[in-house]
């Protein structure tokens, strides 16, 4: 065997994916002691997990279930998962758990809130907070028809592109290569980790499909609202970065005929969040957005080993939560793949959505 191909067998796993769950999953994995491989043709962060939102905004707590059980962990996962990050290479990811405020349209939707607000108490413990509080005029607030909105102290942000650079920059002080085409296979398991282009894989693959790509559009506001909580009014979510900078987005579109092209859906939304936000009325739009995030047949991320390919693994179907949810994936996953340990829950299989 010639050197190339001895260090090349030496890899623990291949990571095929650079985008939020291929560099999580890579980053746990490297942490554990595995020597970890990534290999994206496009580079980092190239598809949606480039974009400019990165909301960590949790379901409501009531009917509870898997998923949702998944993502409250995940989120209070998320800020040692980042700080780890932050400190191994230095890049900051833009991560802040800043809570976030609602409004609340009318009686029955305020009877509702007090509803999800006792049941919180139980779901989440004293993890974190979901209350109903009175509106305040301010300018960092959405109008809210009630005059009340629910606050809730679990959602958190990140800069999604800033994010992903940090993880590079966090695998590279691990001296993990991050790589357009690796010179050959590695004899280790494989991650397939490849977002919209991997469900068609496995549409193709399986006769049937197993997820679909949603188009979204986003835009970013010039306006300083750092370390105030993100807002989802009128179908927005409204996430002020710590840079200096406020997100808007975004919409979801299955049908399209550019991925990557901004059109008169995202003017709506940012009419719609200036409508909502007296702050951002004047605020100047400096970058437009669009990207195709992936969504399994599910909706939940798939996960997983994949049936009958005996050392391929599967961390796809993040659509819009993520990055919420990469901290508990990238945990999950290295779990099976290097432990041994199958710790994916119901509904979150692969198999689930074959």
């Amino acid at each position: 065997m010639c050197a190339k191909e001895q260090d090349l067998a030496s890899y623990d796993l291949t990571v095929r994916g650079a985008g939020i769950f291929g560099l999580s999953v890579a980053w746990i994995c490297t942490q554990r002691g595995a020597r970890v491989q990534v290999v994206d043709p496009n580079g980092p962060a190239s598809g949606s997990s480039g974009g400019i939102v990165g909301a960590l905004a949790p379901h409501v707590p009531e009917n509870w279930n898997a998923k949702k059980a998944f993502q409250l962990e995940s989120l209070l996962m998320a800020e040692d998962f980042w700080r780890a990050v932050q400190l191994a290479g230095g890049g900051d990811p833009g991560y802040a758990r800043t809570g976030r405020l609602q409004p609340i349209a009318d009686a029955p939707a305020l009877a509702l809130a007090h509803q999800r607000a006792e049941t919180s108490t139980d779901l989440w413990r004293d993890h974190a907070l979901w209350e109903v509080l009175n509106a305040k005029e301010t300018l960092w607030a959405p109008q809210s028809p009630s005059g009340h909105l629910i606050r809730d102290t679990l959602s958190a942000l990140v800069h999604p592109r800033k994010a992903c650079a940090a993880l590079v920059r966090a695998l590279t002080s691990r001296n993990v290569p991050i790589v357009a085409q690796a010179e050959a296979q590695a004899a280790g398991p494989t991650l397939w980790a490849t977002g919209v282009t991997g469900l068609q894989d496995m549409t193709a693959r399986h006769g049937r499909s197993v997820g679909n790509g949603v188009k979204g559009q986003a835009a970013l506001l010039n306006h300083d609202a750092s370390g105030q909580p993100q807002l989802f009014a009128g179908g927005v979510h409204v996430i002020p970065h710590l840079d200096g900078t406020v997100a808007v987005g975004s919409t979801s579109e299955r049908e399209y005929d550019t991925a990557d092209g901004t059109d008169a859906q995202l003017d709506v939304v940012i009419e719609k969040a200036r409508a909502a936000v007296p702050a951002l009325r004047d605020a100047p739009v400096i970058n437009r957005w669009a990207g195709v995030r992936p969504r399994s047949r599910s909706r939940a991320p798939m996960l997983g080993a994949l049936p009958g390919k005996p050392g391929q693994f599967v961390a796809n179907g993040g659509f819009k939560i993520g990055f919420g949810m990469a901290p508990k994936v990238a945990e999950v996953l290295a779990d099976l793949i290097l432990e041994n340990r199958d710790t994916i829950p119901t509904g979150f299989r692969v198999e689930d959505n074959l």
